[in-house]
């Protein structure tokens, strides 16, 4: 048991008030503590309320040498933090290296919340994401939901102006966007802006966003053929619409996390899965290098940001590199397809396969490759109008 394990840590959360506002209980357990730490701006909000002689252990660099500062001292470590320490906070970080640690938590309102507070917003339905030296994910996750109110956390690279000019990139012109600067502080500033006015606008560094949806988009269960941009004079070379949503059926994707589409083309198939389970993480894999700006396009034309694009020959790459598939999408394999289910396999020998199979010659192989890997085949005919029957194959481990 490691040293840390031991101490005892008393979290505060504090907003940014020149002047800090601290409950009666804790102004008392500052007085019986000599041990504090934070960042080097909570240092600087609350050290006119310490004891004259005490410690600050500042959070920085390494969580590792901060836990082994930590570990030096047997008395109750009491550690500033912004806002809820629990809401995207240290008491999670915390919480993680720690977990047995015992934490007395006192949080204060979150940098949201108070945004909401200040601009007498209901945020009962708020949905509050993290952007703050995180990945877009969770804020694309939100908005292709089209939640009716987005809370984010920002930095000083996904800066409200990079939020607004994302949001215009990918359609989403349905929101306004609230910018909250330096709130309680003696710089603090509100306000309300249309997402092109915000897109050339420079904030303070500490701010938060809310993002309001002032109206829903009509948008169909299913994306029209017609409205993909598709590969110059090959305007068929595209899984039609009731195909594409009968595959998606037999992908599964509820519960599945990492999707590969193999064989993208347009990425029509990849930008509907997209549209109805927001929350995977999608690489589409394409060979043709004219491919990676239509598929571009398309995931803009249709408000999908978070699509990985790989363009490259898919067996000249190193797999072990990507995120390991639940599920994939066999939409091309160049005559490989034998091939391509063994590179696949290897990684994750119980990931599910589908494919969309016009040539007897692909049926047989999907089925003599996997039925002895121990999979199940399910398949079902589909022909639309004048177009080729299609027989969807899914290949589900035993």
């Amino acid at each position: 048991m490691s040293k840390t394990q031991n101490t005892e840590f008393y979290l505060v959360g504090i907003g940014n008030h020149s002047k800090p506002v601290i409950n009666d209980e804790v102004l008392l357990l500052i007085k019986t503590t000599k041990v504090f730490s934070g960042g080097k701006r909570h240092y600087e909000l609350v050290k006119s309320i310490l004891p004259k002689r005490h410690i600050w252990i500042e959070i920085s660099g390494r969580m590792d040498s901060v836990l082994l500062k930590y570990g030096e001292h047997k008395k109750p470590i009491m550690i500033f933090a912004s806002g809820d320490p629990y809401f995207y906070g240290f008491g999670n970080t915390l919480k993680r290296y720690i977990p047995e640690a015992k934490i007395q938590a006192f949080p204060y309102f979150n940098s949201i919340q108070r945004l909401c507070q200040k601009t007498g917003t209901n945020y009962s339905l708020l949905r509050a994401v993290s952007v703050h030296g995180r990945e877009w994910s969770a804020l694309n996750q939100a908005l292709i939901k089209e939640e009716p109110l987005i809370g984010i956390l920002t930095d000083n690279k996904k800066t409200p102006a990079a939020i607004a000019e994302r949001l215009l990139k990918y359609g989403f012109d349905n929101y306004q966007i609230t910018v909250g600067e330096e709130l309680d502080g003696d710089n603090e500033r509100i306000n309300t802006y249309d997402l092109i006015e915000c897109k050339f606008l420079k904030h303070q560094n500490l701010n938060c966003v809310l993002l309001e949806r002032k109206f829903t988009k009509n948008r169909s269960f299913g994306i029209p053929d017609s409205e993909f941009v598709s590969l110059p004079n090959r305007s068929n070379m595209i899984t039609k619409m009731p195909i594409r949503l009968s595959t998606l059926n037999a992908l599964q994707l509820k519960n599945a996390a990492i999707f590969w589409d193999v064989g993208a083309c347009t990425g029509s198939v990849a930008i509907e899965a997209k549209k109805h389970f927001p929350h995977l993480g999608i690489f589409a894999f394409e060979k043709r290098e004219e491919c990676g700006e239509i598929i571009q396009q398309n995931k803009e034309q249709f408000s999908t940001p978070g699509i990985k694009v790989v363009i490259d020959d898919f067996f000249n790459l190193d797999l072990s590199k990507f995120p390991t598939p639940d599920v994939v999408f066999i939409g091309g394999h160049g005559n490989r397809l034998k091939e391509m289910i063994h590179k696949i396999n290897q990684l994750n020998p119980s990931t599910r396969f589908v494919t969309n199979a016009v040539k007897e010659t692909t049926s047989s192989t999907f089925i003599n490759e996997l039925t002895p890997l121990d999979y199940s085949i399910d398949s079902m005919d589909i022909q639309v109008n004048e177009h080729n029957k299609i027989t969807i194959h899914s290949a589900v481990k035993n």
